[in-house]
């Protein structure tokens, strides 16, 4: 199934489609000084540019890269939604700003954007790559690392479906929100059902970042054919990899047809 639909990507497919290799699994995101993420970011990294919710883990970058840390939250109050990770550096927050919509980050104004592992947080997945895309100049890189849902905590939850995404991009993501939260309570929580109203309302309540939409890599590659396809979006894949329990994609921002 993977390799048809990498037939229909061709149009805009660099053919960089390369094996999986093992990664380090760290406090639930992958450890950003793998051989293989340093080998990508030496690659396609250059400029300015920002990364989303780095938190304890942030891409390292080549020395002569300009990088801005951008996060919801200020680090203290990130520190209260991860007790788990007290023990972290974390990297200081220069811009606090939704990073599903990056209001505050003019169009086509940075080289990159980094943005491991934060897509599966946003309730509009559409809606984020058109923002990312935005900032981006012509030629900008985005670089994206997705855990895949079968080697995570995710591995009971079905596939988000490509229209439960197109509608959460057309409707908004309101009509879904309640329910993403209880599955994420049922199936990887796993509360009994009699405490699961007040486990979800309590997740609700604290605005807790719980992986809104999950993937395999195939189910990720029909959103973005989707995305360039049907909707115009200006992008290109240069790299498509496999990596252990994630699947990192570099898309390059083209010019508009």
């Amino acid at each position: 199934m993977l390799k048809n639909m990498l037939k229909k990507l061709n149009p805009f497919l660099n053919g960089k489609v390369i094996q999986a290799k093992r990664a380090i699994w760290c406090q639930g995101s992958i450890e950003s000084r793998s051989p293989l993420h340093q080998t990508l970011a030496n690659c396609y990294i250059k400029g300015n540019g920002i990364e989303i919710g780095a938190l304890h883990s942030p891409l390292e970058v080549p020395p002569e890269v300009t990088v801005r840390y951008l996060d919801r939250m200020t680090v203290e109050e990130l520190r209260q939604q991860y007790p788990e990770l007290e023990r972290m550096d974390f990297v200081p927050v220069d811009i606090i700003e939704d990073g599903e919509t990056l209001v505050s980050i003019p169009d086509e104004s940075v080289d990159f954007v980094i943005a491991r592992h934060t897509i599966e947080h946003y309730e509009n997945p559409i809606g984020s790559l058109k923002s990312l895309l935005r900032v981006l100049r012509k030629d900008g890189i985005l670089y994206l690392a997705v855990p895949d849902k079968r080697y995570t905590f995710d591995r009971d939850r079905p596939v988000t479906s490509l229209e439960h995404i197109i509608r959460d991009y057309t409707d908004g993501p309101e009509w879904s929100r309640y329910s993403h939260f209880e599955e994420y309570v049922r199936l990887v929580d796993k509360v009994p059902e009699q405490n699961l109203c007040g486990h979800v309302q309590s997740l609700m309540d604290m605005n807790y970042s719980i992986h809104f939409h999950v993937w395999t890599p195939t189910a990720f590659l029909e959103l973005l054919f989707y995305c360039r396809q049907q909707l115009n979006f200006p992008l290109e894949i240069e790299l498509f990899q496999r990596n252990d329990t994630e699947f990192i994609v570099i898309v390059k921002k083209t010019a508009k047809d």
